[in-house]
């Protein structure tokens, strides 16, 4: 089994459309894949979450929520605030191993060093021997954000399987355009991705017909980004639109 976790320079990136996005392109490619989302906050008991939406534009793939607490806060923070024991590393790396699938994909909460329980994802991905896939957003900071958030990778021994720009606008400004020169030259990291904004309004048919075109060419998310391999940019189409 493959596992590729996906977290985010910060939240409100994309990363729950992105992690549609893997697994429809995983699923084009004929493997079985299933979809953990650890900690999901903000939601309800019985209203629809993350995971809900994944399936909504991916298709029907298994998913798993390990915990779900009804503040949006950083998922410790909200399971202390309504007493619920937190998430420990060894359960959510056994529930994940314990999913079957030829890949599972599995999306963090907020950023890298965001507390999921008693660990973050960048925990779970050492314990895993996992890559993870980092979602940037377009704009100004994204350098900064994006840079630590793959340093940090680097310095826990890591891997990095791209980054992918989270949304993409329909009109980019200079600084995103810049910014998609400049992230693979200032991180030594691919971007693997262009996931145009608005796209997670979709309906199941048109984003997974969208999909393959997101991703650069040859690109798959069950093989990892190789970093022995020169950093650089695709040609994806700025023109894309997710109206």
């Amino acid at each position: 089994m493959n596992t590729l976790l996906v977290t985010g320079t910060s939240t409100d990136v994309g990363k729950t459309v992105v992690t549609a996005a893997l697994t429809a392109l995983a699923r084009a490619e004929g493997l079985a894949v299933a979809v953990c989302k650890p900690a999901q906050t903000g939601v309800a008991p019985g209203e629809p979450g993350d995971l809900a939406e994944v399936r909504r534009l991916a298709g029907p793939v298994p998913t798993l929520e390990l915990a779900r607490y009804p503040e949006p806060l950083a998922p410790d923070t909200a399971a202390r605030r309504c007493g619920a024991p937190l998430l420990t590393l060894d359960e959510t790396a056994t529930a994940v191993g314990g999913l079957d699938a030829e890949l599972t994909v599995v999306e963090g909460a907020g950023g890298l060093l965001v507390r999921v329980g008693e660990f973050t994802l960048l925990d779970l991905a050492r314990e895993l021997d996992a890559p993870v896939l980092v979602v940037a957003a377009a704009g100004l900071g994204t350098l900064n954000h994006t840079e630590l958030t793959i340093r940090a990778l680097d310095a826990a021994g890591v891997r990095c399987a791209g980054v992918v720009i989270g949304a993409w606008p329909a009109e980019p400004d200079l600084a995103s355009l810049c910014n998609r020169e400049d992230l693979p030259r200032l991180t030594g990291v691919p971007i693997v991705g262009a996931v145009p904004a608005g796209v997670g309004a979709w309906d199941h048919d048109r984003f997974t017909a969208a999909v393959p075109g997101w991703f650069a060419p040859g690109w798959s998310p069950r093989l990892p980004f190789n970093s022995d391999s020169p950093p650089s940019t695709w040609g994806f189409d700025t023109s894309q639109s997710g109206t």
